[in-house]
């Protein structure tokens, strides 16, 4: 199957996607599953907040929304992200644009592998993993 990149009202980001879906393929087979489809569509902190509210009833903009249609072997969703809180964040954070990129297009991942970030414990691993895949992503481009 594939890993696929969308945009929806904003321009695709520059990325390196070549690299990214090595990355992303590479977890998936660590977690031994398979590759179904994955969609990333990347989009504006309005149409991500529509979609929150609409599908999650969640009033507040978010960087990322994960739709998981994985089967018990395949690993498959729909993954939303702001580019607008993208760049915010990284400026926020003081970190290049493509790194925070890369970390949030790595977060929506890890939630299709069923990891979640509710509980200190669980944010601190996906952070910890969010950091193995960005550290992977620099080191081959």
């Amino acid at each position: 199957m594939r890993i696929s990149f969308f945009n929806e009202d904003v321009i695709l980001p520059e990325i390196n996607f070549e690299v990214i879906l090595k990355v992303l393929k590479s977890e998936v087979r660590k977690h031994k599953l398979k590759l179904g489809l994955i969609n990333y569509i990347f989009c504006s902190d309005d149409y991500l907040l529509f979609l929150n509210v609409k599908f999650l009833h969640h009033d507040y903009y978010t960087d990322v929304i994960t739709f998981d249609y994985s089967t018990e072997n395949f690993v498959s969703g729909d993954i939303y992200i702001s580019t607008d809180c993208v760049l915010n964040n990284s400026a926020t954070f003081e970190q290049k644009f493509s790194d925070e990129l890369v970390r949030v297009v790595s977060h929506g991942l890890l939630h299709l592998l069923k990891y979640n970030d509710k509980e200190p414990d669980e944010i601190q691993m996906m952070r910890k993993k969010e950091s193995e895949m960005l550290e992977k992503y620099n080191f081959e481009i």
